[in-house]
C-alpha cells in the first residue's frame, strides 16, 4: 500500500501512475469517475494497491456500497423465477442470476437454500440499479473461489478491517496460516466466512479477526499464541 492520505468529498484525486502503459483504473468505496477526473465522496483514509491500480477511501461507515469488481460474502435471502436475491450489507439486496455459476446451464443450475452463503463479485454496481453478484469469473468461466459457502461460520467485521484482511500481507491471517488450518473468505463489505477443523478452532480464527484491528503484526502472532495458550 501507498500514498495514503486523509480526504474529504470533493477533493479531486491524482491516479495517474508513471507507467508507459496506463493500467485500467479501478475504483472501490467513497470514490467516484466524471469528466475524466476522480474525486471522493465520502470522508476518509484514500488508498491505493499499486499493484492493480485500485483505489478506495476507508471511512468508518457502516453500510457497504457496492463497486465493481469487488469480492463480497452474501446470504441468500429470497428466489424468483430467474435467480436469487443476496444479502450483501447494502442498502439494496443484490441479484444473483441463476447461470451466473461455473458450468451452469438451464438444465444443470445450482440449487441453493434460503439462508445459504455465498462468495461473489460485484458485476454491475449503479446509483440507478440494483446491485448485481456472479458466483464465477465470466471472463474466463472459471469459479476462481467463488460460489457457495458450505459448512463453517460466518461473521461481520468492519469495513475498514475487511479491506485490510483482503491484503496477501494481512498479519492476523498470517500469524493464524503458521499456526492452524482453515479457510477463509473475505468480502469487502464486512463479512467474514471461517471454517476449520473444528467448530472450537472456527471460533478461536473469527475471534482473532475480530480482536486484530488496530494490532500490528508482533501484536498479531502475540495475541494468537495467547489464544493457543502458547505463551
Amino acid at each position: 500500500m501507498a500514498n495514503v492520505k486523509v480526504v474529504v468529498p470533493g477533493d479531486i484525486i491524482e491516479t495517474r501512475t508513471e507507467a508507459n502503459e496506463e493500467p485500467v483504473l479501478r475504483l472501490g468505496p467513497g470514490l467516484t469517475h466524471q469528466n475524466d477526473k476522480t474525486s471522493a465522496v465520502v470522508a476518509g483514509v484514500l488508498h491505493n494497491s499499486s499493484d492493480s491500480n485500485q483505489w478506495w477511501v476507508a471511512s468508518n461507515k457502516r453500510r457497504y456500497s457496492p463497486a465493481e469488481g469487488e469480492p463480497v460474502v452474501g446470504v441468500v435471502v429470497a428466489r424468483h423465477g430467474e435467480g436469487y436475491r443476496v444479502d450483501i450489507g447494502s442498502a439494496h439486496d443484490a441479484l444473483l442470476p441463476l447461470l451466473a455459476f461455473e458450468g451452469a446451464t438451464r438444465r444443470n443450475k445450482p440449487n441453493l437454500a434460503l439462508g445459504s452463503v455465498v462468495y461473489a463479485r460485484i458485476v454491475v454496481a449503479n446509483l440507478m440499479m440494483e446491485p448485481e453478484i456472479e458466483c464465477f469469473n465470466s471472463h474466463t468461466g472459471k469459479s476462481e473461489g467463488y460460489g457457495e459457502l458450505s459448512d463453517g461460520f460466518m461473521f461481520k467485521c468492519s469495513l475498514g478491517l475487511a479491506h485490510q484482511l483482503i491484503s496477501a500481507k494481512a498479519p492476523v491471517l498470517n500469524a493464524l496460516g503458521s499456526e492452524l488450518a482453515f479457510e477463509a473468505a473475505v468480502g469487502v463489505n464486512g463479512r467474514v466466512w471461517i471454517n476449520a477443523e473444528s467448530p472450537e478452532k472456527t471460533i478461536l480464527v473469527a475471534n482473532a479477526i475480530k480482536n486484530s484491528e488496530h494490532l500490528n503484526a508482533s501484536q498479531c502472532k502475540q495475541m494468537v499464541k495467547e489464544l493457543l495458550g502458547r505463551n
